[in-house]
Protein backbone atom coordinates (compact mmCIF):
# COMPACT_ATOMS: atom_id res chain seq x y z
CA UNK A 1 0.00 0.00 0.00
CA UNK A 2 1.39 3.39 -1.00
CA UNK A 3 1.49 6.30 1.42
CA UNK A 4 -1.50 8.64 1.20
CA UNK A 5 -0.66 11.64 -1.00
CA UNK A 6 -0.05 14.89 0.89
CA UNK A 7 -1.71 16.91 -1.88
CA UNK A 8 -4.61 16.09 -4.21
CA UNK A 9 -5.52 17.78 -7.46
CA UNK A 10 -9.24 18.07 -8.06
CA UNK A 11 -10.52 18.39 -11.62
CA UNK A 12 -13.88 20.18 -11.42
CA UNK A 13 -16.24 18.89 -14.11
CA UNK A 14 -19.41 20.78 -13.14
CA UNK A 15 -19.51 23.29 -16.01
CA UNK A 16 -19.28 20.47 -18.58
CA UNK A 17 -20.30 17.10 -17.16
CA UNK A 18 -22.53 18.72 -14.55
CA UNK A 19 -24.53 20.92 -16.90
CA UNK A 20 -24.47 19.09 -20.22
CA UNK A 21 -27.72 17.18 -19.66
CA UNK A 22 -29.75 19.93 -17.99
CA UNK A 23 -33.11 20.32 -19.70
CA UNK A 24 -33.15 24.11 -19.34
CA UNK A 25 -30.74 26.05 -21.52
CA UNK A 26 -28.12 27.49 -19.21
CA UNK A 27 -27.05 30.94 -20.49
CA UNK A 28 -23.43 31.38 -21.54
CA UNK A 29 -22.92 34.17 -18.99
CA UNK A 30 -24.03 31.80 -16.21
CA UNK A 31 -21.54 29.15 -17.36
CA UNK A 32 -18.77 31.74 -17.44
CA UNK A 33 -19.69 32.97 -13.95
CA UNK A 34 -19.68 29.39 -12.66
CA UNK A 35 -16.24 28.73 -14.15
CA UNK A 36 -14.90 31.97 -12.63
CA UNK A 37 -16.32 31.19 -9.18
CA UNK A 38 -14.88 27.69 -9.19
CA UNK A 39 -11.45 28.99 -10.15
CA UNK A 40 -11.69 31.66 -7.45
CA UNK A 41 -12.50 28.92 -4.91
CA UNK A 42 -9.06 27.47 -5.60
CA UNK A 43 -9.82 24.62 -7.99
CA UNK A 44 -6.72 24.05 -10.16
CA UNK A 45 -8.60 22.59 -13.15
CA UNK A 46 -12.11 23.49 -14.31
CA UNK A 47 -13.44 21.55 -17.27
CA UNK A 48 -15.12 24.29 -19.26
CA UNK A 49 -17.14 22.81 -22.12
CA UNK A 50 -17.28 20.20 -24.88
CA UNK A 51 -16.63 20.74 -28.59
CA UNK A 52 -19.28 18.28 -29.69
CA UNK A 53 -22.17 18.49 -32.14
CA UNK A 54 -25.09 20.55 -30.77
CA UNK A 55 -27.30 17.84 -32.25
CA UNK A 56 -25.99 15.39 -29.65
CA UNK A 57 -25.52 17.74 -26.69
CA UNK A 58 -27.47 21.00 -27.23
CA UNK A 59 -26.30 22.42 -23.87
CA UNK A 60 -22.74 22.64 -25.22
CA UNK A 61 -23.68 24.53 -28.42
CA UNK A 62 -22.02 27.69 -27.06
CA UNK A 63 -18.63 25.99 -26.58
CA UNK A 64 -16.69 28.59 -28.57
CA UNK A 65 -18.28 31.53 -26.72
CA UNK A 66 -17.58 29.87 -23.38
CA UNK A 67 -13.92 29.08 -24.04
CA UNK A 68 -13.23 32.49 -25.57
CA UNK A 69 -15.07 34.27 -22.74
CA UNK A 70 -13.27 32.72 -19.76
CA UNK A 71 -11.49 35.11 -17.41
CA UNK A 72 -8.41 32.95 -17.15
CA UNK A 73 -6.80 32.77 -13.74
CA UNK A 74 -3.04 32.10 -13.60
CA UNK A 75 -2.27 28.53 -12.59
CA UNK A 76 -5.74 27.22 -13.49
CA UNK A 77 -6.31 24.93 -16.47
CA UNK A 78 -9.57 24.94 -18.45
CA UNK A 79 -9.71 21.63 -20.36
CA UNK A 80 -12.40 20.97 -22.97
CA UNK A 81 -13.74 17.73 -24.40
CA UNK A 82 -12.84 17.07 -28.06
CA UNK A 83 -14.09 13.70 -29.32
CA UNK A 84 -12.56 13.98 -32.79
CA UNK A 85 -10.23 16.04 -34.97
CA UNK A 86 -13.00 18.42 -36.05
CA UNK A 87 -13.76 19.20 -32.40
CA UNK A 88 -10.06 19.59 -31.65
CA UNK A 89 -9.53 22.09 -34.47
CA UNK A 90 -12.49 24.17 -33.27
CA UNK A 91 -11.18 24.07 -29.69
CA UNK A 92 -7.69 25.08 -30.76
CA UNK A 93 -9.10 28.00 -32.75
CA UNK A 94 -10.97 29.13 -29.62
CA UNK A 95 -7.79 29.09 -27.53
CA UNK A 96 -7.76 25.66 -25.85
CA UNK A 97 -4.58 24.83 -23.95
CA UNK A 98 -5.79 21.39 -22.85
CA UNK A 99 -8.24 18.95 -24.41
CA UNK A 100 -9.70 15.59 -23.43
CA UNK A 101 -10.73 12.51 -25.40
CA UNK A 102 -13.41 10.16 -24.09
CA UNK A 103 -13.25 6.39 -24.58
CA UNK A 104 -14.84 3.39 -22.85
CA UNK A 105 -13.80 0.06 -21.40
CA UNK A 106 -17.06 -1.51 -22.64
CA UNK A 107 -17.67 -2.33 -26.30
CA UNK A 108 -21.46 -1.97 -25.92
CA UNK A 109 -21.18 1.39 -24.19
CA UNK A 110 -18.67 2.66 -26.75
CA UNK A 111 -21.02 1.77 -29.61
CA UNK A 112 -24.04 3.38 -27.94
CA UNK A 113 -22.20 6.43 -26.64
CA UNK A 114 -19.87 7.38 -29.50
CA UNK A 115 -21.13 5.03 -32.23
CA UNK A 116 -17.95 3.01 -32.71
CA UNK A 117 -15.97 0.14 -31.22
CA UNK A 118 -13.20 0.68 -28.65
CA UNK A 119 -10.54 0.05 -31.31
CA UNK A 120 -12.22 2.49 -33.69
CA UNK A 121 -12.46 5.11 -30.95
CA UNK A 122 -8.74 4.83 -30.27
CA UNK A 123 -7.99 5.30 -33.96
CA UNK A 124 -10.25 8.37 -33.92
CA UNK A 125 -8.31 9.81 -30.96
CA UNK A 126 -4.86 9.21 -32.47
CA UNK A 127 -4.93 12.17 -34.91
CA UNK A 128 -6.24 14.37 -32.09
CA UNK A 129 -3.28 13.39 -29.93
CA UNK A 130 -0.85 13.96 -32.81
CA UNK A 131 -2.32 17.37 -33.67
CA UNK A 132 -2.30 18.37 -30.01
CA UNK A 133 1.34 17.37 -29.59
CA UNK A 134 2.28 19.40 -32.66
CA UNK A 135 0.40 22.42 -31.26
CA UNK A 136 1.78 22.09 -27.72
CA UNK A 137 -1.66 21.29 -26.28
CA UNK A 138 -2.03 18.77 -23.43
CA UNK A 139 -4.36 15.80 -23.88
CA UNK A 140 -6.19 14.00 -21.08
CA UNK A 141 -7.86 10.64 -21.62
CA UNK A 142 -11.15 9.53 -20.09
CA UNK A 143 -12.26 5.91 -19.83
CA UNK A 144 -15.90 5.30 -18.95
CA UNK A 145 -17.50 2.14 -17.47
CA UNK A 146 -14.33 1.08 -15.65
CA UNK A 147 -16.28 -0.57 -12.81
CA UNK A 148 -19.43 -1.63 -14.60
CA UNK A 149 -21.50 -1.11 -17.73
CA UNK A 150 -25.28 -0.65 -18.03
CA UNK A 151 -25.33 -3.12 -20.92
CA UNK A 152 -22.56 -5.62 -20.12
CA UNK A 153 -22.47 -5.63 -16.30
CA UNK A 154 -19.04 -6.05 -14.70
CA UNK A 155 -15.95 -5.07 -16.66
CA UNK A 156 -12.69 -6.98 -16.25
CA UNK A 157 -9.83 -4.86 -14.80
CA UNK A 158 -7.54 -6.05 -17.59
CA UNK A 159 -9.93 -4.62 -20.16
CA UNK A 160 -9.69 -1.19 -18.52
CA UNK A 161 -5.91 -1.46 -18.26
CA UNK A 162 -5.60 -2.19 -21.97
CA UNK A 163 -7.50 0.98 -22.92
CA UNK A 164 -5.48 2.99 -20.38
CA UNK A 165 -2.24 1.65 -21.88
CA UNK A 166 -3.34 2.64 -25.39
CA UNK A 167 -4.35 6.17 -24.35
CA UNK A 168 -1.10 6.69 -22.45
CA UNK A 169 0.94 5.38 -25.38
CA UNK A 170 -0.65 7.86 -27.76
CA UNK A 171 0.34 10.76 -25.51
CA UNK A 172 -2.39 11.34 -22.92
CA UNK A 173 -0.63 12.87 -19.91
CA UNK A 174 -3.30 11.54 -17.55
CA UNK A 175 -5.99 8.85 -17.69
CA UNK A 176 -9.23 9.50 -15.81
CA UNK A 177 -10.91 6.24 -14.77
CA UNK A 178 -14.68 6.71 -14.73
CA UNK A 179 -17.23 4.64 -12.81
CA UNK A 180 -19.98 5.88 -15.11
CA UNK A 181 -22.91 4.10 -13.47
CA UNK A 182 -21.55 4.27 -9.93
CA UNK A 183 -21.74 0.54 -9.18
CA UNK A 184 -18.11 0.19 -8.10
CA UNK A 185 -17.03 -0.67 -4.56
CA UNK A 186 -13.62 -0.12 -2.92
CA UNK A 187 -12.37 -3.67 -3.52
CA UNK A 188 -13.28 -3.55 -7.18
CA UNK A 189 -11.81 -0.04 -7.52
CA UNK A 190 -8.57 -1.25 -5.96
CA UNK A 191 -8.30 -4.23 -8.34
CA UNK A 192 -9.02 -2.01 -11.35
CA UNK A 193 -6.42 0.61 -10.36
CA UNK A 194 -3.80 -2.03 -9.62
CA UNK A 195 -4.35 -3.49 -13.10
CA UNK A 196 -4.06 -0.05 -14.72
CA UNK A 197 -0.96 0.81 -12.67
CA UNK A 198 0.82 -2.16 -14.23
CA UNK A 199 0.43 -0.42 -17.60
CA UNK A 200 0.46 3.29 -16.68
CA UNK A 201 2.39 5.04 -13.86
CA UNK A 202 0.14 5.62 -10.84
CA UNK A 203 0.79 9.36 -10.94
CA UNK A 204 -0.76 9.41 -14.43
CA UNK A 205 -4.06 7.91 -13.19
CA UNK A 206 -7.09 9.80 -11.88
CA UNK A 207 -10.37 8.65 -10.34
CA UNK A 208 -13.80 9.73 -11.62
CA UNK A 209 -16.42 8.11 -9.41
CA UNK A 210 -20.18 8.49 -9.58
CA UNK A 211 -22.17 8.21 -6.38
CA UNK A 212 -25.22 6.28 -7.60
CA UNK A 213 -24.83 3.64 -4.87
CA UNK A 214 -23.19 5.96 -2.33
CA UNK A 215 -19.73 4.47 -2.91
CA UNK A 216 -17.84 7.39 -4.46
CA UNK A 217 -16.02 8.63 -1.34
CA UNK A 218 -15.15 5.07 -0.32
CA UNK A 219 -13.74 4.47 -3.80
CA UNK A 220 -11.73 7.69 -3.59
CA UNK A 221 -10.33 6.59 -0.23
CA UNK A 222 -9.33 3.21 -1.67
CA UNK A 223 -7.66 5.01 -4.57
CA UNK A 224 -5.79 7.34 -2.19
CA UNK A 225 -4.39 4.30 -0.39
CA UNK A 226 -2.83 3.19 -3.68
CA UNK A 227 -1.30 6.61 -4.31
CA UNK A 228 -3.80 8.12 -6.75
CA UNK A 229 -3.68 11.90 -6.24
CA UNK A 230 -6.08 13.32 -8.86
CA UNK A 231 -9.87 13.06 -8.74
CA UNK A 232 -12.72 14.44 -10.83
CA UNK A 233 -15.81 15.82 -9.10
CA UNK A 234 -18.73 18.13 -9.74
CA UNK A 235 -19.85 21.09 -7.64
CA UNK A 236 -23.11 20.32 -5.79
CA UNK A 237 -23.01 16.82 -7.30
CA UNK A 238 -24.42 18.12 -10.58
CA UNK A 239 -24.64 15.82 -13.57
CA UNK A 240 -24.49 12.16 -14.40
CA UNK A 241 -24.67 10.06 -17.52
CA UNK A 242 -27.57 10.21 -20.01
CA UNK A 243 -26.70 6.79 -21.43
CA UNK A 244 -27.02 4.95 -18.13
CA UNK A 245 -30.53 4.79 -16.72
CA UNK A 246 -30.70 5.93 -13.10
CA UNK A 247 -27.02 6.84 -13.00
CA UNK A 248 -27.31 10.45 -12.01
CA UNK A 249 -24.78 11.77 -9.57
CA UNK A 250 -21.19 12.78 -10.01
CA UNK A 251 -19.55 12.84 -6.60
CA UNK A 252 -19.94 16.33 -5.11
CA UNK A 253 -16.75 18.39 -4.97
CA UNK A 254 -17.77 19.75 -1.55
CA UNK A 255 -17.92 16.21 -0.11
CA UNK A 256 -14.54 15.31 -1.59
CA UNK A 257 -12.89 18.45 -0.21
CA UNK A 258 -14.48 17.94 3.22
CA UNK A 259 -13.13 14.37 3.41
CA UNK A 260 -9.67 15.35 2.19
CA UNK A 261 -9.55 18.23 4.69
CA UNK A 262 -10.32 15.71 7.43
CA UNK A 263 -7.46 13.52 6.25
CA UNK A 264 -5.05 16.46 6.34
CA UNK A 265 -4.59 16.30 2.56
CA UNK A 266 -4.10 19.65 0.86
CA UNK A 267 -6.37 20.58 -2.09
CA UNK A 268 -5.92 24.36 -2.16
CA UNK A 269 -9.73 24.68 -2.28
CA UNK A 270 -11.68 27.12 -0.08
CA UNK A 271 -14.62 25.00 1.11
CA UNK A 272 -16.77 27.98 2.11
CA UNK A 273 -16.43 29.55 -1.35
CA UNK A 274 -17.11 26.19 -2.96
CA UNK A 275 -20.30 25.65 -0.94
CA UNK A 276 -21.49 29.16 -1.82
CA UNK A 277 -20.83 28.46 -5.51
CA UNK A 278 -22.82 25.23 -5.37
CA UNK A 279 -25.74 26.99 -3.70
CA UNK A 280 -25.64 29.75 -6.30
CA UNK A 281 -25.63 27.53 -9.40
CA UNK A 282 -28.34 25.28 -7.96
CA UNK A 283 -30.45 28.38 -7.35
CA UNK A 284 -30.00 29.44 -10.96
CA UNK A 285 -30.98 26.07 -12.45
CA UNK A 286 -33.64 25.26 -9.87
CA UNK A 287 -32.04 22.29 -8.14
CA UNK A 288 -31.09 21.31 -4.62
CA UNK A 289 -27.37 20.69 -3.95
CA UNK A 290 -26.66 16.95 -3.79
CA UNK A 291 -23.65 17.48 -1.54
CA UNK A 292 -24.21 16.24 2.01
CA UNK A 293 -21.38 18.41 3.32
CA UNK A 294 -22.87 21.49 1.64
CA UNK A 295 -26.30 20.78 3.11
CA UNK A 296 -24.87 20.29 6.59
CA UNK A 297 -22.79 23.48 6.39
CA UNK A 298 -25.81 25.46 5.12
CA UNK A 299 -27.99 24.09 7.93
CA UNK A 300 -25.35 25.00 10.51
CA UNK A 301 -25.11 28.52 9.13
CA UNK A 302 -28.90 28.90 9.20
CA UNK A 303 -29.22 27.67 12.81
Amino acid sequence: MAAMPKKVRIVEVGPRDGLQNEKMEVPTKVKLELIARLADAGLPAVEATAFVSPKWIPQMADHTEVLEGIRRKPGVSYPVLTPNLKGFEAARAAGAAEVAVFGAASESFSKRNINCSIAESLERFRPVAEAARAAGIKVRGYISCVLGCPYEGEIAPGQVAEVARALHAMGCYEISLGDTIGTGTPGKARAMIEACAREVPIDRLAGHYHDTYGQALANIYASLELGVATFDSSVAGLGGCPYAKGASGNVATEDVVYMLNGLGIDTGVDLAKLVATGQWICGVIGKEPQSKAARAIAAKQAA
